[in-house]
């Protein structure tokens, strides 16, 4: 949503048709916190026509994308096709589960507000379950929580649920010892926070310890079955919640184009954002791959890329329609940041290294300033200061457990 609304407003004359499966643009770098009962899903959400009833000119189609007819000029989707002069593909990524068909199976993954609050059903699932549950052995299970992934997310998560489980579950439950409660993060290689400056990855590392989490590095995951992860060196470890956070690819449709495709299923792009033979074509975002810093390292699939290329996408579009040339992508980074849990963070921006108290005010404040709408910024700032004065959380709901999830409980009993 983001992405279009430069060209909506920056040249009038253009008429501007969005296409998205759900009716609402999301901020997504804080959908950990909606699955961690921190958040209502709603506060991070806001509804694509709410935010385009100001453009005369723009338009929402709310459908499912299938692929692109580059000959004909035309998107291809659920509800038929759709002419385009210019076309933005910005379908974004999902979970990269690296070909396993079982760690898609038996690991939840969070890349949109659905999974989110499955998860959040889950663990509170996980806990009314063990409030009842006699064997010792099943109960520890119910309380173990792993994150499978040492990135942001992971990390965020991680911390996350430390905080649930300390601050919240324990007075909820007072029939269960919360200290046998076990939450482990889950990494491959010697770090996490792999992308920051080393001082602030053993900063995090040392945060993430002293808050009881279990952080296991060069750690490899080998398998997945009900209530298990296997690990490389042939340990393995129970838990009924095994949050898969270890990677992205780009979004299905990319492979759907038919078009010359990079590392992580990215479509591979001009400097321009432009499909190679296809100059009315741009894409953006995740499923773009743009090799930037240096040969052979393309540019992150985070937050910022995808907006500055959206922006870029628009200012050339914009040059075409008035037969300026276009310009090749440059990205400005201002930084990067990850909230470890309360009054604790961690920023690198314009070569400022913070850690604890002041990087977590940062944090906050870059966060909440990037919220679609007055609404949200409000109830997201209510909903903080309300966990941060209280030590509580109030979106402990189970809710939307259909016949569908009924039949994936019974399925993994039946597999057990």
């Amino acid at each position: 949503m983001l992405k279009a609304k430069r060209l909506i407003t920056d040249l009038d004359e253009i008429a501007v048709a969005l296409i998205n499966r759900t009716n609402y643009h999301g901020f997504w770098p804080l959908l950990y916190q909606v699955a961690t009962a921190g958040l209502e899903p709603e506060s991070i959400a806001y509804p694509v026509r709410a935010i385009l009833r100001r453009y005369r000119n723009a338009n929402f189609l709310l459908a499912e994308v299938n692929g692109v007819d580059f000959e004909q000029h035309t998107v291809l989707t659920d509800v038929g096709s759709v002419s385009y002069d210019y076309l933005v593909l910005a379908a974004g990524s999902t979970t990269n589960f690296f070909g396993n068909e079982r760690f898609e199976r038996y690991t939840l993954g969070m890349k949109d507000l659905d999974e989110a609050q499955r998860l959040r059903n889950h663990i509170l699932h996980c806990f009314e379950r063990a409030a009842s549950e006699r064997d010792p052995a099943h109960r520890a299970a119910l309380l173990t929580f792993v994150v499978v992934g040492g990135g942001p997310t992971g990390v965020e998560l991680a911390g996350a649920f430390v905080e649930l489980i300390r601050h919240v579950m324990r007075k909820d439950y007072p029939m269960l010892d919360v200290h046998q409660a076990h939450v482990a993060l889950i990494e491959a290689t010697d770090r996490v926070l792999a992308t920051f400056p080393e001082s602030l990855q053993r900063a995090a590392l040392d945060r993430l310890r002293r808050m009881g989490v279990d952080v296991r590095l060069n750690t490899p995951v080998a398998d997945a079955r009900p209530g298990v992860l296997a690990f490389k060196d042939g340990s393995e470890l129970a838990a009924e919640t095994i949050v898969w956070a270890a990677g992205v690819r780009a979004s299905p449709l990319a492979e759907a184009l038919g078009v010359t495709l990079g590392r992580g299923a990215r479509v591979k792009v001009e400097p321009t954002l432009t499909l190679p033979g296809h100059p009315n074509v741009f894409v953006v975002g995740d499923m773009a791959y743009l090799e930037g810093y240096r040969p052979g390292v393309p540019y992150p699939m985070v937050a910022p890329v995808a907006v500055q290329m959206g922006e870029q996408a628009a200012r050339n579009i914009i040059a075409r329609t008035r037969r300026n040339p276009m310009k090749p992508f440059r990205y400005f980074d201002k930084g990067q940041m990850a909230t470890i849990g309360r009054s604790a963070a961690v920023l690198d921006s314009f070569g400022i290294r913070l850690t604890g108290w002041p990087a977590w005010v940062g944090w906050l404040f870059v966060h909440l300033m990037e919220l679609v709408g007055f609404r949200n910024r409000a109830l997201v700032l209510l909903n903080w200061a309300y966990s941060y004065f209280t030590y509580d959380r109030g979106v402990r709901l189970i809710f939307g457990v259909g016949a569908e999830e009924r039949l994936k409980v019974e399925r993994l009993k039946v597999e057990r």
